[in-house]
């Protein structure tokens, strides 16, 4: 179920609710799932100035496995739209999935785009995609569906690690992936031309890749 203040800015496109509804209930599904209190500011963020139209929806979640749970929806000036997710395990899970991922089919889509040069913080099994038609975003929902039922289900069976050089190995790059996700410049462009240098900073850094 959308959330009230979602349903008001008709943000209607249906490949976000798409994905949104499914994130949403494998999230559901994982153990101990419990709000993450942020700043309320930071929570919803709308702005109806004609021309400057812009809407931001954050939910941060934790559960067992995972210290962070974040689904940001976003929709600038009635025309880009975003939706941003990360699951991020808690250090001392280790979650092995790399071959389970590669499993998945990604053959159909046509339209591969280059990853960028800080890129290398992510899985062998990511992939950036311009979707060019129905059939592909149907298949791209079904690619993220099957990700999440694999990433849900060995959260469930992992243990707990407690090599402590594995777990600050773990510590190190989850830090590396927010710095380096820092550097895509497109997200502070986008943001800058809305906000002052100084909120796009804090948001970036508390909202978007904290650590």
């Amino acid at each position: 179920m959308l959330s009230e203040s979602l349903t008001k800015t008709k943000l209607t496109d249906p490949l976000i609710l798409d994905l949104l509804q499914n994130i949403r209930e494998h999230r559901s599904m994982l153990e101990d799932l419990k709000s993450i209190k942020i700043d309320p500011k930071l929570t919803n963020i709308i702005s109806k100035e004609i021309g400057r139209e812009l809407y931001i929806e954050n939910e941060f979640h934790k559960a067992k496995g995972f210290r962070k749970l974040h689904i940001e929806v976003a929709e600038f000036s009635k025309n880009l739209k975003i939706l941003h997710c990360v699951f991020l395990a808690s250090q001392n899970q280790g979650l092995k999935y790399e071959k389970l991922l590669s499993e998945v089919d990604k053959s159909s889509f046509t339209s591969l785009r280059e990853i960028p040069k800080w890129g290398g913080i992510f899985s062998n099994n990511v992939f950036f995609a311009s979707l060019k038609s129905k059939s592909e975003k149907n298949d791209f929902c079904r690619v993220v569906d099957q990700y999440l039922t694999i990433l849900i289900k060995l959260s469930k069976k992992a243990k707990p690690e407690v090599n402590e050089e594995i777990i600050q190995e773990r510590i190190d790059f989850q830090k590396n992936y927010c710095v380096q996700q820092m550097k895509n410049e497109k997200t502070s462009m986008v943001l800058l031309k809305y906000f002052d240098e100084k909120w796009v900073n804090n948001y970036i850094k508390t909202v978007l890749f904290d650590f």
